[in-house]
């Protein structure tokens, strides 16, 4: 028996101890030199899966299950294989949103869904609570192990409140996790501090583990084959070493052991304090190499000795007058190994310490951002809006938190009793986290995935789990009457929670997944099948399931439209934020927007994911639409440019990988990927400046329009030089239309030719005459050398007449404003009739040559300011000449005007002159 004083005393010292590492840790990150940016310390820190459940739990376990506590180690070893493709997509799109935990990341997935954000918690809550009960049993459990006499130690009934030792260590522990979980107040960022002390922990609990495997297995026993040969000579304990049951538990069959890995694999990912640590804490995504090989081999260590002692364990305490899930204890104090046994009990307070830390973290951050935060918002009453500085509300919401879950787990560990072992209750546990797996894996592999179908399948499955697992383990401890078990509610057999519509011949876990399953993902399937996403759900769908795809500055600068006052957006970060890291986060904005001062909508992404830090995604994305006015394009508009951007990103990816594959045989896959690549971004290129383009008249067309309708008095002569804008500006929406119909028709191969041959002297007289009237505005001297006689060509005459107007049009524009003059050539030469244009202008600048004829490009500058025009007129004109078999170029050199250049071939070929 221990003194109990000196339980104490070495509880605080290695409590103290993680005071001062977890100090340390944040000293150094203040200072800059970050002690968890290490890959070893980023597995050892996911060892907070290893909780008092895998330090006592596996040898109860193993007592009466034999090698069936291996299912809970198996899952998470399977899934560190699938880490490189699931956790690290999960790592990039976290990073890239600043998400503060598996809540955060589901709501943000699904259109930043407060009321979706706001389910996650409260499930996560429920189901982690019991989890959180049973380290601070497992805590209490062994105190009051480690102070009694083996030989008298009786399973515990109740303890007096104000002697249990959990209750302490639970407000102890509430006080650790304030201090160095609630420092700042942006959850986003790391807790370092945090992070290194349960990592230290995991090498605390993994050394005290091995250290009673050795002592069991080579001191009180001649290694393994003296102790295994002793159990099989037991006929209790042979089928210990089968799947087969014994002790009176249940046959761990086939579908179990797959029941229990599919939790085990789901929950290393799900868990909230596994996604705070693996997905919030991670330093470089690279870390994960490490901890795909260096965490199953600690899971594989810390499970070497389970069946040794479970063996042990019930050769020297047979009969279950001492618990299996003490056996780690009582063993040593069997033998008067005071010491051994003090340190196993520090390796069971650093099992249960660690995993209540960070899951207190992770859960108040839940609680706070997405269902505190949003109900305040919402309270009028309380005038938040009024509020200078919320930072340390904030805080103070989520230290009340911290303390509220505490003492939640608390309670139900002191009512549950001894219903439950501690396997049972991580279990139950498990079982709850699973229902975030539908909505969390489809959305980030399922474009088709809704908030709907997410909401749906959640509801669904959370019930279910409630009705099969929750409520009997109620029932198990007493809360509801056995009835409730054993007939079904109200005597209806059917409905009976373990036997559910007459199933029957599963173990309660198995049976809970099953229907929870059935039902989460039938609903998350059907009703996103069924319903239509926003634009907001298509938009985050996108960057979710394709995040290498999206721009290095976010969707949203790209994507968003409206008025967005920057006082606004900064008040609201300096209300959340302070002052100081609000400025802060400004200048790093305008720093990587080249120091503009007047950002405009590029800021309302960016403060948006600063706020998401602070208050989660769905939080931030209500206050900044409270202070913005978003223009909203039209559902059909963005859904069509969403799926054609889709489309466009699946093929591009699909092609990339052929072509790394194919890299050492296929150049010219290569290139034609990069062709491909290059016709996409000139095709979304072409698009933005169309509606540029198109925006521009139609803004003074408006704008204009209204003048005149709100304004009746105006004078006849201001009327009519409004008019004369309204009109002139939609004859430039006219030719752009046209302009781009007729490329579109080009590039398409759809347009109507028809070749005739015809005098290219009478096209060019024609265009000429067209454009009198602009050279007659522009006082252009217009100079004709057209020789009589010259051979026809095979042309289309209206398609020539768009050529050669677009050229004099062109050189009216470009030519000397103080003394214009233009001069058409035309003559024969080489069987091809040559016909040029030339202005007196100060020609096409050196870098604008190899661009003048792409789309929507103009070279020069007429009076420092852009020309009129499309920027379409050389690139048709082009095409149309190409077509005919000519070719149309530029001669130009600086200061002395450009010369535009096009050939036809003659219709016949003149015979040779004597």
């Amino acid at each position: 028996m221990t003194p109990g004083w000196v339980i104490a005393l070495a509880s605080f010292a290695y409590l103290g101890l993680l005071f001062a590492i977890a100090f340390y840790g944040d000293r150094r990150a203040a200072a800059g030199a970050s002690i968890i940016n290490n890959p070893t310390i980023y597995a050892l820190s996911l060892a907070v899966y290893t909780t008092t459940w895998t330090f006592y739990g596996s040898v109860g376990r193993a007592a009466s299950n034999g090698i069936g506590f291996l299912p809970i180690y198996l899952g998470p070893t399977l899934m560190a294989a699938l880490w490189w493709t699931v956790l690290c997509k999960i790592i990039h799109i976290s990073k890239a949103n600043r998400i503060t935990s598996i809540a955060d990341f589901i709501a943000s997935r699904y259109g930043k869904s407060g009321l979706l954000a706001g389910l996650v918690t409260i499930v996560a809550v429920i189901g982690v609570v019991p989890y959180i009960a049973l380290q601070l049993k497992a805590i209490s459990s062994s105190f009051a192990v480690l102070t009694r006499d083996p030989d008298l130690l009786v399973r515990q009934g109740d303890i007096p409140l104000w002697s249990d030792t959990a209750l302490y260590i639970a407000l102890l522990l509430a006080a650790f996790t304030i201090l160095f979980g609630t420092r700042h107040l942006d959850a986003a960022e790391h807790h370092e501090g945090m992070v290194a002390a349960i990592a230290f922990e995991s090498l605390v609990k993994l050394f005290a583990f091995l250290a009673v495997g050795v002592f069991v297995t080579f001191g009180m026993y001649d290694g393994f084959g003296d102790l295994f040969g002793q159990a099989m000579a037991t006929p209790e304990l042979q089928q210990l070493l089968t799947t087969n049951a014994v002790a009176g538990a249940a046959p761990l069959t086939p579908t179990a052991w797959a029941s229990l890995i599919v939790l085990s694999m789901l929950s290393i990912l799900l868990l909230p304090r596994q996604f705070q640590i693996a997905v919030v804490e991670n330093t470089d995504v690279d870390h994960v190499r490490r901890a795909i090989w260096l965490l199953p081999l600690y899971l594989l260590a810390i499970n070497i000795f389970v069946l040794p002692i479970a063996l042990a364990g019930l050769m020297h305490f047979p009969g279950g007058l001492i618990d299996a899930d003490t056996f780690v204890l009582t063993l040593p104090m069997l033998e008067h190994q005071q010491a051994l046994a003090l340190l196993v009990f520090i390796g069971g307070l650093s099992a249960a310490t660690g995993m209540i830390i960070v899951e207190s973290i992770a859960l108040s951050t839940m609680v706070s951002n997405d269902l505190v935060m949003p109900l305040l918002l919402r309270a009028r009453r309380l005038r938040l809006s009024q509020r200078t500085h919320l930072a340390g509300l904030l805080l103070g919401i989520r230290r009340a938190a911290i303390v509220l879950l505490l003492m939640l787990g608390y309670s139900y560990s002191r009512l549950a009793g001894e219903a439950y072992a501690l396997v049972s209750i991580g279990l139950i546990s498990f079982a709850a986290v699973a229902q975030f797996a539908p909505a969390l894996l489809g959305g980030i592999f399922w474009l088709n995935g809704t908030r709907n179908g997410a909401l749906a399948g959640l509801a669904a499955g959370f019930l279910l789990w409630i009705y099969t697992l929750l409520l009997p383990s109620f029932a198990q401890s007493g809360w509801l009457p056995a009835s409730f078990l054993d007939q079904g509610p109200f005597g209806i057999g059917w409905l009976k929670p373990r036997q559910l519509f007459g199933m029957q011949g599963l173990d309660p876990i198995t049976h809970t997944l099953f229907w929870s399953m059935l039902a989460n993902i039938g609903c998350y399937v059907g009703v996103s099948l069924a319903s239509r996403p926003g634009a907001a759900e298509k938009a985050q769908a996108l960057l979710f399931v394709n995040p290498k795809g999206r721009a290095a500055g976010g969707a949203g600068s790209q994507q968003w439209r409206g008025t967005a006052p920057t006082e606004a957006l900064l008040g609201l970060l300096r209300r959340f934020l302070g002052s100081a890291r609000a400025d802060e986060a400004y200048a790093r904005f305008l720093r990587e927007h080249g120091g503009d001062q007047a950002p405009g909508p590029a800021l309302v992404p960016f403060a948006e994911v600063q706020l998401a830090g602070a208050i989660g995604a769905a939080s931030a994305r209500t206050l900044i639409a409270s202070v913005v006015d978003e223009e909203r394009p039209g559902l059909d508009q963005v859904m069509a440019i969403l799926d054609e951007t889709s489309q466009a990103i699946a093929y591009s990816r699909e092609l990339e990988e052929k072509s790394l594959a194919l890299e050492a045989a296929s150049a010219e896959l290569k290139a034609a990927n990069a062709r491909l690549l290059e016709i996409d971004q000139m095709k979304d290129d072409f698009i933005s400046t169309v509606t540029h383009e198109l925006r521009t008249p139609l803004t003074s067309i408006r704008a204009f329009s209204e003048i005149l309708r709100d304004n009746p008095e105006l004078e006849a002569e201001q009327r009519t030089e409004y008019l004369e804008i309204v009109i002139k500006e939609s004859e430039r929406l006219t030719r752009l239309i046209n302009d781009v119909l007729d490329l579109a028709k080009l590039d398409a191969g759809r347009i109507e030719w028809k070749a005739e041959p015809l005098d290219m002297r009478q096209v060019i007289e024609d265009a000429v005459h067209a454009t009198s009237q602009l050279f007659r505005e522009r006082q252009v001297r217009l100079e004709l050398d057209l020789p009589p006689g010259v051979h026809q060509v095979n042309a289309d005459p209206d398609r020539l007449m768009q050529v050669m107007l677009n050229l004099l049009s062109n050189a009216v524009k470009f030519c000397d404003p103080a003394d214009g003059s233009v001069a058409v050539g035309l003559r024969e030469e080489d069987a091809r009739l040559r016909i040029s244009v030339r202005d007196n202008g100060a020609g096409v600048r050196p870098q604008d040559r190899d661009v003048i004829f792409d789309k929507f490009r103009q070279g020069g500058d007429t009076l420092g300011g852009k020309p009129q025009g499309t920027g379409l007129g050389l690139p048709i004109s082009r095409k149309i000449v190409r077509h005919f078999g000519g070719e149309l170029w530029l001669d130009s050199a600086p200061g002395q005007g450009a010369e535009f250049v096009f050939t036809l071939p003659l219709a016949s070929v003149p015979e040779a002159r004597p």
